[in-house]
């Protein structure tokens, strides 16, 4: 082939060479579905000859799966990109209610591949075991329905207690180039081996799953150029957290986050995993690395070298082209970059751990640490567990055990096993740590939590992503702080925020002091991985006789009604359900924890609408005034109340609205009780794409100041729907109790399809509608 090419003959005389060589499986669970970078490498062309410049990695492989890239425009920011992505995942609890769409689809199996991952119903209580199989026994009727579901529709399911949904991702599924969507905001995870990797709700999962074009609008492109090199203390969490603090939890949305440059190669495969992972936090699309050699060697040591080879032949369209331009562009020197902590209550909150004790002394945070938690999807890896068991053996050896109380949650059950196998386990488990599932647990809420009684204010420092009011315990008062795993397991053994093991010393049993070396760990395993148990479930050839069971009478799975048309009328007098004051996050919309057993039916969990927003008119959560009562009630009751009066309903939210989890309950709760329009300053992406698929309208303030003109007992009417068109602003009329109106414009993102999932009352009845017309 080498000879071939050196030779000047044409490239169509080799092309049956290349394509024989690049025959190689996209993941070992899959032998018949190949890696297609032909494909990826033709659309790039075709794309750089029509821009006639050159591309960026993250444009490489957005517009390197496009439907049409002949035609398709493209213009960053503005325009909507039609997509065909390579994969699907989904985790247990948003793969409810994706398939429970898909099954209202009428199709008769998936068109791209796709698995399940059961990692969010797993609840952190005792320890690993007796959590699972307590999960195993309360879950039991959805993990039947998840297994089946996919037994039938031709979905891969990975049983509990097989790890974490992203983890998972990164060691079988992701590879350079792949375009992958996934129901979980932290999709992007597998950013970390070059993959565009992005996050959704379960409608636009249903819409790849189908075999349609994915819409997304094309993304700007950040650039984050990494210089110098990781030592010491410093960790790759270190450069997501201080990128947090720059960009804020809004300044990537609309934007993929590009890193490159020099210092990427001093960056583990799973470092640059956690930096991707954790983009989700600051609205990021997506992030990416470019392909490089610690990719090389991670994809060689979980058994895809071949991925690894074949990358190689591809490499140029896997890097950004010389001279690409970016949107913005970021330096960060990882020589100079300190280790940092962020927080409380929100994760863009930037502080060197340095000075973290005295900042929370002045602003009156606990600084005695109740609990340290490292794992999660964001670090959880082999060297996460290996520095953090560096730094516990150093206590050890002095006689110390952690002075707070200490978990570890291992990111998938290969982790599990190999750091059991490894003897790192069993130093966490020494220094005071106690070995949770391999699940989620307490990142995501699912954490029965005793050491501390509600309202009680505190303390606890997590190597997770996200530390909203209440995400993990339910405690408004915890105060949480993100860091790396390492340094969660150096202030644990302190015990205090006002440690800081660069420069403080700890006292040993032997009342001499010392200091805690930096740690130092393999990034992978100097023998293979331990794959532990088998926890996957293959879908049989032809599921066609599969049975899926979905009781009437379940109160935890609820097959799915059709939400009604629009009726070719403007929405007029509409009543304010809330005005919400700050931050929204879809942990405020619609509550994780507790609630994740309803995530498959969907009037139980519309119960919890709205219940975390702050309403402007009293500063009281989960309290509004019944417009046609004038009592303060619930919130979900309040709806509830105007849905079986026929009275339909908005809400009014602040900047970035819908921050955080991909949670399309957010969008499919207000839908169900009778809303039909969200109007904030902004939005967060994938919920206003969620918004928009369940046929709701959300709407932006033309004049952000327009915010203050409308008050809870206003009504509103929306104008224009009938001329309803991309990039033509919606008139608001707004009706005060004295009489008097103003009317204000609203701007809107929708293109045309979009318009016509509203008018057919959803996306997914306007999908069944065009399958009515073809058939």
């Amino acid at each position: 082939l080498q000879h071939a090419l050196n030779s000047g003959v044409r490239r169509y005389h080799v092309a049956p060479v290349l394509c024989q060589r690049a025959k190689v499986a996209m993941s070992h669970f899959e032998p018949n579905e190949y890696i297609n970078y032909e494909k990826l490498e033709k659309n790039i062309n075709i794309v750089r000859k029509r821009l006639d410049r050159p591309l960026t990695l993250s444009e490489k492989i957005v517009y390197g799966h496009l439907d049409d890239p002949a035609k398709q425009e493209i213009e960053r920011g503005k325009t909507y990109l039609r997509l065909r992505p390579d994969r699907v995942a989904m985790q247990d609890a948003t793969a409810q209610m994706a398939m429970l769409q898909f099954i209202s689809s009428g199709l008769p199996k998936v068109a791209v591949p796709s698995t399940i991952h059961c990692d969010h119903l797993i609840e952190a209580q005792l320890g690993g075991e007796k959590d699972l199989q307590r999960a195993k026994d309360i879950n039991q009727e959805v993990y039947n329905f998840l297994a089946t579901a996919g037994a039938k529709y031709g979905v891969g399911f990975w049983k509990p207690g097989s790890g974490i949904i992203h983890q998972i991702i990164l060691e079988n599924y992701s590879y350079p180039g792949v375009m992958l969507i996934g129901t979980d905001s932290h999709t992007p995870n597998g950013g970390g081996l070059g993959g565009i990797c992005i996050g959704v709700g379960g409608a636009d999962a249903v819409d790849v799953m189908a075999g349609i074009p994915w819409e997304l609008k094309c993304p700007k492109v950040i650039g984050v150029k990494l210089t110098g090199k990781l030592s010491g203390w410093t960790s790759p969490k270190d450069v997501i957290l201080k990128v947090a603090g720059i960009l804020t939890v809004k300044g990537g949305t609309g934007a993929i986050i590009e890193y490159h440059g020099p210092g990427v190669d001093s960056i583990s495969c799973t470092g640059m995993a956690t930096i991707c992972n954790m983009g989700a936090e600051i609205g990021a699309t997506t992030s990416i690395f470019p392909y490089n050699a610690r990719m090389k060697k991670y994809l060689g040591k979980t058994g895809r070298a071949d991925i690894a080879a074949l990358a190689d032949e591809f490499k140029q369209h896997l890097v950004p082209d010389s001279g690409c331009q970016y949107d913005q562009v970021i330096e960060i020197n990882l020589s100079e970059l300190k280790p940092h902590i962020n927080g409380p209550f929100t994760p863009d909150l930037a502080h060197p751990v340095s000075d973290i004790g005295a900042v929370a002394e002045k602003e009156g945070w606990p600084v005695d640490i109740r609990v340290g938690l490292i794992g999660s999807c964001t670090n959880s890896s082999y060297e996460d567990m290996g520095r953090s068991a560096a730094v516990a053996k150093q206590a050890l050896a002095h006689g110390l055990k952690c002075k707070s109380k200490f978990t570890i949650t291992p990111g998938s059950e290969q982790i599990r096993a190999t750091i059991e196998r490894d003897g790192y386990a069993k130093i966490l488990r020494e220094v005071g740590g106690l070995v949770l599932a391999n699940a989620c647990g307490p990142c995501i809420g699912q954490w029965d939590r005793k050491d501390i009684k509600k309202g009680e204010k505190n303390t606890i420092v997590t190597s997770y992503n996200r530390n909203f009011t209440g995400r993990n315990d339910a405690n408004p008062e915890t105060h949480a702080f993100v860091t790396s795993p390492e340094i969660v397991t150096a202030l644990s053994i302190a015990g205090t925020l006002k440690f800081n093991p660069e420069t403080d010393y700890l006292t040993g049993a032997d009342g001499k002091k010392f200091k805690l070396e930096a740690p130092d760990a393999d990034e992978l395993p100097k023998l293979e991985f331990d794959p532990g148990q088998d926890t996957y479930q293959y879908p049989p050839k032809d599921g066609s006789g599969q049975h899926v069971d979905v009781s009437p009478t379940s109160q935890r799975l609820q097959l799915l009604e059709p939400f009604d048309k629009w009726d070719g009328k403007d929405l007029e007098d509409m009543l304010i359900l809330i005005k919400v004051k700050g931050k929204c996050t879809t942990d405020h919309i619609s509550a994780a924890g507790p609630w994740l057993k309803f995530r498959g039916h969907l009037d139980n969990i519309s119960n919890n609408l709205l219940i975390g927003a702050i309403n402007i008119e009293n500063g009281k959560a989960n309290s509004v005034r019944n417009a046609l009562t004038q009592e303060f009630g619930p919130v979900p009751d309040t709806a509830r109340y105007y849905k079986k009066m026929g009275v339909k309903w908005a809400v009014i939210g602040d900047e970035n609205y819908g921050e955080g989890s991909s949670r399309e309950h957010a969008a499919l709760e207000p839908r169900h009780l009778g809303g039909r329009v969200i109007i904030t300053k902004s939005f967060a992406r994938i919920h206003e794409t969620n918004l928009k698929k369940q046929g709701l309208l959300p709407l932006t303030f033309a004049d952000p100041a327009d915010y203050n003109k409308i008050h809870p007992v206003d009504k509103l009417s929306i104008v224009g729907l009938k001329d309803f068109a991309p990039g033509k602003p919606l008139k608001c009329i707004i009706k005060h109790p004295n009489g008097s109106q103003e009317t204000i414009m609203l701007n809107h993102t929708f293109n045309e399809s979009q318009i016509e999932w509203f008018q057919a009352g959803s996306a997914l009845n306007r999908m069944k509608e065009l399958q009515q017309k073809s058939s």
